[in-house]
């Protein structure tokens, strides 16, 4: 199993994808934003009580990996802005993350 470095915020594990990434609950709108160290900084609008920020980020990011919700696994972070995802054979690829690998 690979691993994020320093410079990297994301890895391959077999067909799975695992992104580590700095949340921002409570911004004015959702959006992926740009790596910061080993974390991708990643907005959403909604509020950070009881995990809600979470939850969007999970419904925000799912079409733009073309996966649904349940694909993507938070494997740690549900109330804070360190997390770690795992994305289940995503089909499609957002730019921050550079030419698609497959």
């Amino acid at each position: 199993m690979g691993q994020a470095s320093e410079e990297n915020y994301f890895f391959w594990d077999g067909d799975t994808l695992v992104v580590n990434i700095l949340g921002r609950p409570a911004a004015t709108k959702d959006a992926i934003g740009k790596p910061k160290g080993n974390q991708l900084k990643v907005s959403v609008t909604a509020s950070p009580q009881k995990g809600r920020a979470t939850d969007h980020m999970l419904r925000f990011l799912a079409p733009l990996f073309g996966v649904r919700e349940r694909d993507i696994a938070l494997v740690f972070g549900r109330e804070s802005v360190h997390k770690q995802i795992r994305i289940k054979q995503p089909q499609k690829w957002p730019a921050v993350f550079g030419d698609w690998p497959r």
